[in-house]
């Protein structure tokens, strides 16, 4: 008889692929406790629907030994019953995303490799309430604004992450008694930011605020994600009142129509200008919200100053009658 844990998980799965009704859902298995738990709610709950259930395990190559359990966990997804069943290799690159940044980076295009390869309908991530309080606490430390609090969405295009809203015990007493779940060393390694996170800070605010602190933090991303979404189709609104002709080929420039940037509120209007910014060729990673501030000042306190010099060789400068806000 399954286990209270077990139902929660397995519900969990039905309720995120209710709008499923054919094809493949890959899960994403690493062989870790969270995962094994997804992964046997997943096989249950597809043999129901009529979905055919696919898992992929992706193997960084980051520890000794990490071929051999690539083959093991590809083993125990196949005896659940898993078809296809694929182990990528996906090694882990120099670049200045940073160790944990390149490996997620590696292993998102891996899975949507595989998902192009097996006709996914869904890729099952298994990421529960306390990741999300670790990523909000991580996003709190970058000051990115509202987007980055908001945290992990539930649903993410093909993604789907249907354990946001168990925490990380309950997940894990729901792998299978006879499963013997690898834990990543990184999981407790120091040098890792989300390891001091969750080994350090979130026990200290614990404490020190009292227990709870894991749900009020996913609670709030909860509330600060339905308020990003809400600006951010504001902003794609005004972005396309505000463009002025046909973007070229390259993305250059993009002119803006300052009338319409002045008449909405500031969160709005850096989202725009921020999406300029990148429309013309600003790295992502290099655009600061200092750059963006720079830029709106152009719109909101105009004295005649000069072009802002942006990442990327991109300018931005107040231009013409009436005025204009040309980056690129």
């Amino acid at each position: 008889m399954a286990s209270r844990e077990e139902l929660d998980v397995r519900r969990a799965v039905r309720e995120t692929l209710s709008d499923v009704t054919s094809g493949t859902v890959l899960v994403a298995c690493s062989g870790g406790p969270d995962s094994l738990a997804l992964a046997s709610a997943t096989v249950v709950e597809l043999g129901r629907s009529g979905l055919r259930p696919g898992a992929v395990t992706v193997d960084h190559g980051l520890q000794d030994g990490s071929a051999t359990r690539s083959r093991r966990v590809a083993g125990i997804l196949v005896s659940w019953g898993f078809d296809p069943v694929e182990v990528i290799y996906a090694p882990v690159v120099s670049s200045r995303a940073g160790p944990e940044g390149n490996a997620r980076m590696m292993r998102y295009a891996a899975l949507d490799g595989a998902a192009v390869r097996h006709g996914a309908a869904a890729i099952l991530l298994g990421h529960t309430r306390d990741d999300q309080a670790e990523t909000v606490v991580l996003g709190l430390a970058r000051g990115s604004g509202a987007r980055s609090l908001a945290g992990m969405p539930p649903l993410s295009g093909r993604y789907r992450r249907p354990l946001l809203r168990l925490s990380r015990s309950t997940v894990r007493a729901a792998v299978p008694s006879d499963i013997a779940p690898w834990d990543d060393p990184h999981n407790a390694d120091a040098s890792f930011r989300r390891a001091r996170v969750r080994h350090d800070v979130l026990p200290v605010l614990d404490k020190q605020l009292g227990p709870g602190i894991s749900d009020a933090l996913a609670r709030s991303a909860d509330l600060l994600r339905a308020d990003a979404d809400a600006l951010d189709g504001w902003a794609d609104r005004v972005y396309a009142e505000a463009s002025i002709g046909p973007c070229p080929p390259g993305g250059r420039p993009v002119v803006l129509d300052v009338e319409v940037l002045a008449d909405v509120p500031s969160a709005v209007r850096t989202r725009v200008l921020r999406r300029a910014a990148l429309t013309a060729g600003s790295p992502p990673s290099d655009l600061t919200a200092e750059h963006v501030w720079a830029v709106e000042s152009l719109v909101t306190n105009w004295h005649g100053q000069g072009p802002i010099d942006l990442p990327g060789k991109v300018r931005a400068a107040r231009t013409g009658r009436p005025a204009t806000i040309r980056v690129g």
